[in-house]
């Protein structure tokens, strides 16, 4: 079983796939996480921008995500990939496991807050734009709305992070250990 927990910056995917892999018992592989360690691999760029390696990320995030599938590991995969991104790189995991989405959702005002925070006071954001998305928050060419979940026939779960998780967290370990989970939980 590959959980994957989607949903566009600061819609608390991060929090939420480290508390269910917790919850359940199983890794969590964090999109964000494998770029920082990239980051913190490489010479620091003199602008301090470090999009250069988002294809290399995205190339290992799904490689992992597809070695752990042939392996037989189960796994809450999180990245903020729309549509686009997602779905293509799944079906190659899909081939190997079982795929249940949850989409993360906030009000747009909660996104750009949470988005602020991180970025003054995380110095692992380094390795990200957290600038540019609040730039783009700011001038509305990036809203909740321009976001494109990712779309397959597969069992799909929708989680307000506004307050805490809605359904909560209980419902969503259920979700993920359903029926053809193999008992995950």
């Amino acid at each position: 079983m590959i959980t994957v927990v989607s949903g566009p910056a600061g819609s608390g995917k991060s929090t939420l796939a480290h508390a269910l892999a917790e919850r359940v018992g199983i890794p969590a592989i964090i999109r964000d996480e494998i770029k920082q360690g990239m980051v913190a691999a490489t010479t620091p760029t003199r602008d301090g921008d470090y999009d250069d390696l988002n294809i290399p990320v995205l190339h290992t995030f799904f490689d992992v995500l597809t070695v752990l599938a042939r392996s037989g590991v189960s796994a809450v995969a999180e990245a903020a990939f729309q549509d686009k991104l997602w779905r293509p790189n799944l079906l190659r995991v899909a081939e190997f496991a079982e795929i249940r989405i949850i989409h993360c959702t906030a009000p747009q005002q909660v996104l750009h807050n949470r988005i602020a925070n991180r970025a003054e006071h995380d110095p692992h954001r380094r390795a990200h734009n957290d600038a540019g998305l609040l730039a783009e928050i700011a001038a509305g060419t990036r809203t909740i709305a321009s976001f494109v979940p990712v779309n397959m026939d597969v069992g799909q779960l929708t989680v307000d992070t506004t307050d805490g998780y809605r359904p909560g967290l209980e419902a969503i370990a259920e979700f993920v250990g359903g029926p053809g989970s193999r008992g995950l939980i």
